[in-house]
């Protein structure tokens, strides 16, 4: 298998590690675009470039990857693809030396080696089963899914394309059940119909792809002597959100003029919500959404601001400009605005109409995770996924109320709607003549720095004050890009999922490749990122100042430096890089009840499937990293939800590899050959009922 990868296409192929099919549906071909941040200010490698070397040199002694330790990485049999798509008990395991017992509590198993197996991968003593897959019917009067006479009306009633971030939230009254909600951040139409013509999509086939973005939300039920969740179909809360829902436009920027279209001359409604990526859940008991890569639905711009956001001249992918005018920018030139946004989703209430918050900066979304002050206000903190962008925190000024009164979630519904945003800028101690894009060790031998919070908008209930001289608070908001840039925020190497820690309070911002790093035209290595050609991607953990989630400064240091345990510029907390799983381009990352990050990858350059690795944050075995299960060929770990007895991870774009189609597919996963390939979210679990890891 792996001898006949290179034939179809390799993830390593592409820019990041994706295949051209993933660049082209999922980003509009992003990495070959100029990049839009042509600002001259300071790159994140400004900020990390060399006290690796002090601490792994201290700390570490032998470096033996763990697919050296273990022999050749497992190749998938069809038996063992079968079995992983059944979800029944087992899939690949060896053992490293590293024993299990001795592990971080919640890491205690033996780590899946590296591996190109068409299938889910998890350790011995685990089962999985797959939850829930594309086209499964989720509403009253949803047909079953028939991938060969797909409609528009089907599809919005089925669970939707492509599944990223998932949150898992509790059903009072429901005993072991839970409500699941996804995103469904886009379509590749090339896996989805037989015959498809990327030159002529019909109508309904376009009709069918605005069906399945958006989000879903369905119950789900524990079979608490296997462990296995299922779906609930039909349930009175199961929803469908797609790219033509009603959504309401809140915040400071709502009805501005750069938001007002021919169909809504108010600028305050907007229909659907594209390109979801990953997100987060509230305190108060909603859902968030990053819209991420909105740029590629719309076509023929030509503004400066257009270019800063990575607009296309031409036609887009899909083109559906010529079924519906609102995504050809020379006739609706707002219509994009409307965009990159995080989405506030009440997955209580099937009525309520969901929210794009523009207090929260107009960008490419990568992700939305909440935590409270002391005094009970929110604090959000995202990312900007694009090479050379920005990281940002939103400060909220109203106080979260605890109760389910419709007065109480109303109110909390517009708690992210006041306050402030800022942009993180980013300072190194080591000196400049030290950085070589190696990741050798400066003269200073420290790997650290400090950093702050610089405010580009305040809103409150009687309007809103720009803080960037020449942008008015709208502007600040619209084009947030813009408003970094002139602020002089630090340039990041695309800026991913950014998680505080619940037991801690540190903040994790994972940034998953740069490969333009060091390239003729672009910013080198410096004290914020160890090396030039950034293929692998490294963590930060931020300090804020006083452990205060608030406050406007902070101190960094280098967390992990992705890539082979054997690189000498890699680095893992310290711990002994003999004793670690190797892991490339970390993206959407959990926290599991102990303490442990956990990191889900897109794009692995190092030969392998992509996967889902815990690593320790605390203690003596802080560091210590384990791959937990690796994904079928194609795919993408998403998710991740991480309880104390059960994993999730949603496997997107399976079989999503260059040259690949309906007729040719690269994947046979989650049903086995003959069957269309499906993107899916799966349950691991351990076999013996135990909590995972422990």
């Amino acid at each position: 298998m792996r001898r006949l990868l290179p034939l179809i296409g390799t993830p390593g192929s592409h820019p990041g590690g994706r295949s051209a099919l993933t660049c082209r549906f999922r980003c509009g071909d992003a990495c070959f675009h100029e990049v839009p941040n042509t600002s001259d200010n300071a790159y994140v490698g400004d900020v990390i470039a060399g006290a690796i070397g002090r601490r792994s040199m201290m700390r570490a002694a032998a470096v033996v990857t763990v697919a050296t330790a273990t022999g050749a990485a497992v190749v998938g049999t069809g038996a063992q693809d079968a079995q992983a798509a059944q979800g029944v008990e087992g899939g690949a395991a060896a053992r490293t030396g590293h024993t299990a017992d001795k592990a971080a509590r919640g890491l205690r198993f033996s780590p899946v080696p590296p591996n190109t197996a068409d299938a889910v991968t998890v350790p011995g003593g685990y089962g999985q089963n797959v939850v829930i897959r594309w086209g499964e019917p989720i509403l009253r009067g949803a047909p079953a899914f028939d991938p060969e006479h797909q409609t528009a009306k089907a599809q919005a009633g089925q669970f939707g394309y492509n599944n990223d971030f998932l949150a898992l939230l509790p059903l009072p009254g429901e005993r072991g059940r839970q409500l699941l909600v996804a995103n469904h951040e886009y379509t590749d139409e090339v896996l989805m119909f037989r015959g498809y013509d990327p030159a002529n999509p019909t109508r309904e086939q376009v009709e069918v792809a605005w069906a399945a973005h958006g989000l879903s939300a369905v119950v789900v039920e524990e079979d608490r002597r296997t462990g296995r969740l299922t779906a609930v179909t039909r349930h009175a809360l199961n929803r469908r959100v797609t790219a033509t829902t009603e959504f309401r436009l809140t915040g400071p920027a709502a009805g501005s003029d750069l938001l007002k279209t021919s169909a809504d001359p108010t600028g305050r409604k907007v229909l659907g919500t594209l390109n979801n990526c990953s997100g987060g859940t509230t305190p108060w008991g909603t859902t968030l959404h990053g819209e991420e890569n909105f740029n590629q639905y719309f076509a023929h711009a030509s503004r400066d601001t257009d270019k800063r956001y990575g607009l296309g001249t031409g036609e887009t992918e899909r083109k559906w400009e010529r079924f519906d005018k609102r995504f050809d920018v020379a006739q609706e030139p707002n219509e994009s605005h409307r965009f990159g946004y995080v989405v506030e989703f009440d997955p209580y209430d099937p009525s309520s109409t969901p929210r794009k918050h523009t207090a929260l900066g107009r960008f490419k979304h990568e992700a939305a995770t909440v935590r409270l002050t002391d005094d009970g206000r929110p604090v959000v903190y995202t990312g900007d996924d694009e090479r050379f962008d920005y990281f940002y925190k939103f400060v909220g000024s109203k106080r979260m109320r605890h109760g389910s009164s419709r007065s109480v979630r109303e109110h909390n519904l517009s708690l992210l709607d006041e306050g402030t945003l800022y942009v993180a800028r980013l300072t190194g101690d080591s000196p400049a003549a030290d950085i070589d894009g190696s990741g050798k060790l400066p003269v200073d031998g420290e790997f650290d720095g400090s950093g702050e919070w610089i405010p580009l908008v305040t809103a409150t209930a009687r309007g809103a004050v720009s803080h960037v001289d020449g942008m008015t608070a709208e502007e600040v908001l619209v084009f947030t890009r813009l408003a970094g840039d002139k602020v002089g925020a630090t340039k990041m190497d695309r800026p991913e999922d950014i998680q505080p820690s619940p037991h801690t309070g540190k903040v994790y911002v994972v940034l998953t490749n740069n490969t333009n790093r060091g390239k003729a035209g672009s910013a080198g290595a410096d004290e914020a990122n160890p090396r030039n050609a950034n293929k692998h991607g490294h963590i930060l953990e931020l300090t804020e100042r006083r452990g205060r989630a608030e406050a406007t400064t902070f101190g960094w240091s280098l967390f992990l430096v992705a890539g082979d345990p054997a690189d000498p510029a890699t680095y893992f907390a310290g711990f002994p890089k003999d004793k670690v799983s190797p892991i490339s381009c970390p993206d959407n990352v959990a926290f599991d009840p102990h303490g442990n990050l956990w990191i889900s990858t897109d794009g692995n350059q190092l030969g392998s499937h992509d996967g889902l690795l815990g690593v320790a944050t605390k203690g003596e075995r802080r560091g210590e990293l384990k791959q937990f299960l690796t994904v079928p060929t194609g795919a993408e770990t998403c998710g991740p939800i991480i309880q104390d007895r059960r994993v999730l991870v949603a496997v997107q774009h399976p079989g999503e590899i260059d040259g690949a189609s309906v007729e040719k597919p690269a994947s046979n996963w989650p049903d086995g050959p003959g069957k269309i390939v499906r993107p899916a979210v799966v349950s691991v679990w351990r076999t013996d009922g135990c909590d995972i890891g422990v």
